[in-house]
């Protein structure tokens, strides 16, 4: 159950009927539930979601078994109490299911569990009373909502585990999460040489590690990124305040793009390797594009990680995330992102964020909060995705002067960026069906032409 079992060069799969199963499961439960039903309502009305996307699993009896095992679910291997058996879809982004040997059969669901990023927050945004299950910074807390008609609600947040024990932190652990939380949130980004914050971020991330090991700190790093790109994002702090106010936070993250230069494109897989993700499929869009990602997953922290590079054509059958990339003479659309912002890892934090909605919910929701939508540039039953139009930041005029002496942009160019500076970050609205993990290699290049700071592919050097 993780990135390494993944299909032949990875063709992600449409689980249709694993969806339809999970989703009729659901329904029955919010039936049976009426503060479910509520909340589901609340969420499509308030935050453009549905709760199949917040829901971490449900509980059914054992009759119910060969059912999800017809539907492509297997048996994951994840801490459990001794009387649950744990399924999940291979290759599908969907909930699991829990099943419980010991309960009578039941018709419906009988618990379902709410995947949120602080249950103290929603605890609060609810008026609910009752005590969390399991201490501060443990790596999982769980708080019943309540019970209705045999079916209970329970929302659960996870600190880098998959599993459903309610295990209580060592001692000196809490200590520990405080201290990488501060760790990355005070991290310098901005050196004179970015040499220099390449080799600072690491000996960040070696001492998060040591304190509280590559899961948690691997959790720990991501929300911190996310919480940096907000700053600099008006439609992801509208969006985060909208999920807020029901106490979910962004529970519903899809994955997470970095832009980086050629120069340290290398550093940056690495950096995601000791966090413990995986390489997953590389996307090349050919030599007019000119660009390349690599994509990156840990399953046990589920997090995807969307790492965008300049490519020339002849580095197509190689693979550009193992070895390093010489310098080239031109600057193509993400290398010139990051020569006017500087890269993901440094000065600019994420490109963008992308999060699981209802696509057309959250575009009207969004327009009457003044954010406008891009045209999508993936329109499939299976996958919707569209940028926010772009939050437009500031530049230091020494990068661009930098990258004007040096042939990479045009005088007329750098004289709009000083004027007008360049279009920094979005806010992606994805909708998928059918569990699709995948992307769209066309429709990704797309978009990524689309919001050239130039407005074209590259330039070449004018000396």
């Amino acid at each position: 159950m993780t990135a390494l079992n993944a299909p032949d060069n990875f063709n992600w799969p449409l689980a249709y009927e694993a969806e339809a199963l999970l989703s009729n499961y659901i329904n029955a439960f919010l039936a049976k539930n009426s503060f479910a039903a509520q909340l589901a309502q609340r969420m499509h009305a308030e935050t453009g979601t549905e709760i199949f996307e917040w829901t971490d699993s449900f509980v059914v009896s054992k009759d119910h078994e060969a059912a999800f095992r017809a539907a492509g679910f297997l048996t994951e291997n994840v801490e459990a109490p001794p009387h649950i058996v744990v399924l999940a879809h291979p290759h599908a982004m969907l909930p699991r299911v829990r099943i419980c040997t010991l309960s009578p059969a039941a018709e419906a669901p009988i618990a379902l569990l709410l995947r949120t990023e602080s249950v103290a927050d929603f605890m609060a945004r609810h008026n609910l009373s009752g005590e969390i299950e399991g201490a501060p910074c443990a790596r999982f807390r769980a708080v019943t909502v309540g019970e209705e008609n045999g079916a209970t609600l329970r929302a659960c947040e996870r600190l880098g585990y998959r599993g459903f024990l309610l295990n209580e932190p060592m001692p000196g652990f809490s200590e520990a999460v405080l201290k990488v939380r501060e760790l990355w949130r005070a991290r310098k980004r901005n050196f004179e040489n970015d040499a220099d914050g390449i080799a600072h971020l690491f000996d960040v991330q070696k001492k998060s590690i040591e304190l509280v090991g590559v899961d948690v700190a691997c959790e720990l790093y991501f929300a911190e990124e996310r919480a940096f790109w907000e700053l600099k994002n008006r439609a992801g702090r509208v969006q985060k305040r909208r999920q807020d106010l029901l106490g979910l936070g962004w529970a519903n993250h899809d994955h997470h793009t970095f832009r980086c230069s050629r120069e340290f494109f290398r550093d940056l897989v690495i950096f995601m390797e000791n966090f413990g993700l995986s390489k997953r499929e590389r996307f090349y869009a050919g030599s007019e594009a000119g660009w390349g990602a690599q994509v990156m997953e840990t399953p046990t922290v589920g997090i995807v990680v969307f790492a965008d590079v300049d490519l020339m054509p002849n580095e197509v059958d190689i693979d550009y995330a193992a070895a390093p990339l010489e310098e080239i003479p031109l600057m193509r659309t993400i290398g010139l992102w990051c020569g006017l912002h500087g890269d993901s890892l440094l000065q600019s934090g994420m490109h963008h964020l992308e999060a699981r909605f209802n696509h057309p919910a959250l575009k009207e929701q969004l327009a009457a909060e003044g954010i406008t939508t891009m045209k999508p540039f993936s329109d499939f039953p299976f996958l919707k995705q569209a940028f926010t139009e772009g939050e437009r930041w500031k530049l230091d005029p020494k990068r661009i002067e930098f990258l004007r002496t040096r042939g990479m942009i045009t005088n007329a160019q750098a004289e709009t960026f000083v004027k007008d500076g360049a279009i920094g970050s979005h806010l992606e609205n994805l909708e998928r069906k059918g569990g699709f993990k995948g992307f769209n290699q066309k429709a990704v290049s797309a978009i990524i032409a689309a919001v050239d700071p130039r407005n074209v592919r590259e330039v070449q050097p004018t000396h």
